[in-house]
Order: structure tokens, then C-alpha cells, then sequence
């Protein structure tokens, strides 16, 4: 925690955070012009967010898009707000809120990418397992996902009890096992009128015992599948981490506990 605290501690780089806030996915070009702020000032904060876990760099072709990464201060609420009663968590309400849920752009249309990072003491392969087992993933996540894995094939998120349904069906755009998976993702495969599904990608990578997993969700339909997804996937992740940990998921789903501030 550490080195969290001594990122938030400054204002300038609570600064850049509000602005990844408010319109996330920035380069680093974006960000100094909307902070009038020079290249080398903007990006030595930058990188001791990054080093916090704060702030979560993607690249697309030659650009580098900083996204806020919810995990550090979904940690914080955890260790030291969850336990506070109901009004003075009422009060702190805002951390929560950038904890989990990023603010909409002033663009009604605009829905931003859901970006999340976790850390699992495992190796690549295990966690690529994890990813594509249709039975370990019906352990983490109360489905399972059934597919060859093979680029251009499709998967299916069947539940698990005995009905066979299906709520989610996708193809894989990309698979580069142990590292990377990319797929198309439509959980309203069945509805009258259909919309492009959105695209999630896993990014795997090891560093000698530890992995960091990265899970990008990109052009969701709207922000009432934002929000979803900002409740989902820190929930489907952290079971998936117990599970790889400790070689059991978390004795409750986590999906079913209602967001603190509600």
C-alpha cells in the first residue's frame, strides 16, 4: 500500500487521475494538453501511478492509452472503509465510486473501456488453463466456457445447473496461448435486435512467480453494461485468483453482495 499512498498523496497526479476519471483511455499527448502540462513532468507521474497499479497503460498499434486501474483503491475500501458504518460510509461514497465505476464522458453516446488488473501468484500456463477449462471456470465463475480456444471458433458461457443455457456466446479473435486471448463477447445473444458485441482481452503476463493479469473490456453498448461489467469482472477475478492461490474459490459468490455505498 505504500506506494499507493505516496501516489495519491501528490495533487498533480490526483489530478491526472481525475482527468483519467473523466475521459479514460488518455495518451499521453491528451493528457498534457488538456493538464497544459510538459511531456516529461506528465509522464514521471504517469509512471509512479503506473509502478502504484494506479494507472494501467494499453497499447493500440503505436499509441499508449492510460486507463485508471480500480484495484489499489478497491483494496483500501476493503482493508479500511468496508468495516465503517452505514453513514460514514455514505460520506467517503466518492472513493468507492472511483474504486469501481469509471465517470461517463460528456459524450452522452461515448462508453468508456473497462480496463482491470490483478496480481496471482501462478504461472502463464496455469492461468491460460484457468481462462479456457470449461470446468474451472464453472468452479470461479458459475459457468462454464465451453470452446476449442482455436482463432475464429466460437465459445459459449453455459450455466451450471443443469439447464444447458446459454448467456453469453462469442468467437475467438485471438489466441496466443499462455498470454493472450481475445474474443467477441454478446450476452444478449437472443434479443430482437442485435448489436455489436463488445471485445474482451485477457493479457497474461509472468514475472518469475507472479502473473499480471490484464482484462480489457472494450466497446460496450451502453453504461448500463459498464456498470455491470465494473461489478463483474473484479468479482469473477477475484474468485478466479483464490482459486489459482489457494486451490479454492471464495466461500460466498462475490458477485452477489450489493456494491457498499447502495
Amino acid at each position: 500500500m505504500d506506494s499507493v499512498f505516496k501516489a495519491l498523496a501528490d495533487p498533480t497526479r490526483r489530478l491526472l487521475l481525475d482527468r483519467l476519471r473523466e475521459h479514460n483511455g488518455q495518451t499521453l499527448s491528451e493528457l498534457c494538453e488538456r493538464l497544459d502540462m510538459a511531456r516529461q513532468s506528465a509522464t514521471q507521474h504517469l509512471d509512479l501511478l503506473e509502478r502504484a497499479n494506479l494507472v494501467t497503460v494499453v497499447r493500440r498499434g503505436r499509441e499508449r492509452l492510460h486507463y485508471l486501474n480500480p484495484a489499489p483503491i478497491h483494496e483500501i475500501e476493503e482493508r479500511w472503509i468496508s468495516g465503517f458504518d452505514k453513514p460514514r460510509l455514505q460520506a467517503i461514497s466518492a472513493i468507492k465510486n472511483q474504486a469501481e465505476e469509471y465517470a461517463m464522458t460528456s459524450e452522452p453516446t461515448s462508453v468508456p473501456t473497462y480496463v482491470y488488473v490483478t496480481y496471482i501468484r501462478a504461472g502463464a500456463e496455469q492461468v491460460w488453463q484457468a481462462l479456457t477449462d470449461a470446468d474451472l471456470t464453472a468452479r470461479y465463475w458459475g459457468h462454464a466456457n465451453v470452446s476449442d480456444w482455436q482463432q475464429g471458433s466460437t465459445w459459449e458461457h453455459r450455466r451450471t445447473d443443469g439447464s444447458g443455457a446459454v448467456d453469453v456466446v462469442g468467437r475467438v479473435i485471438k489466441a496466443e496461448p499462455p498470454t493472450r486471448l481475445v474474443i467477441t463477447f454478446d450476452d444478449a445473444p437472443d434479443a430482437e435486435s442485435p448489436r455489436e458485441p463488445s471485445v474482451v482481452t485477457f493479457l497474461v503476463e509472468p514475472h518469475h512467480d507472479i502473473v499480471r493479469l490484464t482484462v480489457t473490456h472494450e466497446n460496450l453498448a451502453n453504461p448500463e453494461m459498464f456498470s455491470g461489467v465494473s461489478h463483474g469482472w473484479p468479482a469473477v477475478l477475484a474468485n478466479l485468483k483464490s482459486l489459482l492461490e489457494t486451490g479454492e474459490v471464495l466461500p460466498q459468490a462475490p458477485w452477489e453482495m450489493y456494491p457498499a455505498h447502495d
